[in-house]
């Protein structure tokens, strides 16, 4: 596959104002040009390199058989995104003498998807080493398990020593993406629409069987019938149409690949209250001003946590989707009445962005079981499992049909 990549390093237009091109053969670049998967609207690509590091491909463009529409490399990612949500390219096109690329058609949803990335672009900025640091990893990667519907992590490697081709669609900090291309003995890719994809890059790119892009997943450039794996935990819902994103991956599936979605389930009646009164409060709010405006909903949840006390209903409570049984008192809270996460393993600030997750985003829609089933259906899967790894999400892991 290096094989297959090729540099220009003829001169255009300019010349004097650019750098020197670096044609290197059989260079790293499935880090961050992999030009035989990339095929943004079917088109193939060329990669003109303007600066490396250590093998990489730091800057440079992906050119198009338009002379006019080609695509940036920043940071070590190729950026696709189009409209309100391409990165403003002045200086870039200035340093390398470049006129500013064809303006291709957004989608109209773009415009609402942007505010959404605005939030995680800055959550991803700042929790950098989230999932990275040993104290995160039992929690994280056992949840993934249960996700999957794995017994241990010893399964979870070997779940991914089966894949040839995995796409982890926003992959946030990178700890999964890392984790996925450690054991995956073929290409791991990486999409994600806000700036968490230059921080998956910093945190993989000692990684050669690892590559990332800046995308909407909704336009991905990448053939369909790709990918022998997706994976999108806790993404889909964040986009303005959550059974359009999940038609849009599912299309990338190769026929018997797999692809797991995690979303968010519809709760009781008082929890869906106290989540719509709480967003339509925090989402106008700078992300400064929300991290701050959780702080008493996180530090609430830490001291139920920390009373590690519990009840038990003989009788459910039906109209507010609450169960008979023994309950944890800061769960009952959490599950049924007011997201106020907590947990240990985490410090302060980690926990307070959890919450700032849930409150902030302008998308956050949550589905009910029947729901998410009616689109397997819609969509021809009879192959499929929900898993369960919690009460407030709907863990799915399909086989996409051979026929």
């Amino acid at each position: 596959m290096f094989a297959q990549l090729r540099v220009l390093v003829q001169a255009t237009w300019c010349l004097w104002r650019r750098p020197p091109l670096v044609a290197v053969v059989g260079a790293r670049f499935m880090r961050t040009v992999a030009s035989s998967r990339l095929r943004p609207n079917g088109m193939e690509l060329q990669l003109e390199a303007f600066t490396q590091q250590d093998g990489q491909v730091i800057e440079g463009v992906l050119r198009t058989p338009d002379a006019s529409l080609w695509y940036p490399i920043l940071h070590g990612v190729p950026c696709f995104l189009s409209g309100p949500m391409q990165p403003d390219l002045t200086d870039f096109c200035s340093r390398y003498g470049l006129p500013k690329p064809a303006t291709a058609q957004s989608r109209p949803e773009a415009h609402e998807q942007a505010k959404t990335n605005q939030t995680f672009s800055d959550k991803w900025r700042r929790f950098k080493q989230y999932g990275l640091q040993p104290e995160h990893k039992e929690f994280l990667f056992g949840w993934y398990c249960k996700k999957l519907g794995l017994p241990d992590l010893d399964a979870l490697k070997a779940f991914y020593r089966s894949k040839q081709r995995v796409l982890e669609v926003g992959p946030g900090s990178g700890f999964n993406t890392r984790f996925i291309a450690e054991n995956c003995p073929g290409e791991v890719f990486a999409l994600d629409v806000s700036d968490a994809a230059l921080t998956t890059f910093e945190n993989t790119r000692d990684l050669e069987n690892c590559s990332v892009v800046q995308a909407d997943l909704m336009e991905a450039p990448f053939a369909d019938d790709t990918f022998d794996f997706i994976i999108a935990d806790g993404v889909l819902h964040h986009t303005p149409n959550t059974r359009a994103a999940v038609e849009a991956l599912y299309r990338k599936v190769r026929p018997g690949g797999q692809f797991f979605f995690y979303v968010y389930r519809k709760m009781g009646a008082v929890r869906v209250f106290a989540d719509d009164h709480i967003r339509q409060n925090f989402m106008p709010l700078s992300a400064e001003e929300c991290y701050a405006a959780c702080e008493g909903i996180t530090e609430l949840g830490r001291e139920l946590s920390r009373l590690n006390a519990t009840i038990t209903l003989e009788k459910p409570i039906p109209v507010l989707g609450i169960p008979a049984g023994m309950h944890n008192v800061q769960r009952l809270l959490y599950y049924n009445f007011l997201k106020c996460f907590w947990n240990e393993a985490f410090d302060y600030e980690t926990n307070n962005m959890v919450n700032f997750d849930w409150y902030h985003p302008h998308n956050a829609w949550q589905h009910s079981d029947d729901e998410v089933a009616g689109w397997m259906k819609e969509l021809g899967v009879k192959d499929y499992a929900f898993n369960d790894s919690n009460p407030n999400g709907i863990s799915v892991l399909l086989t996409k049909p051979t026929v």
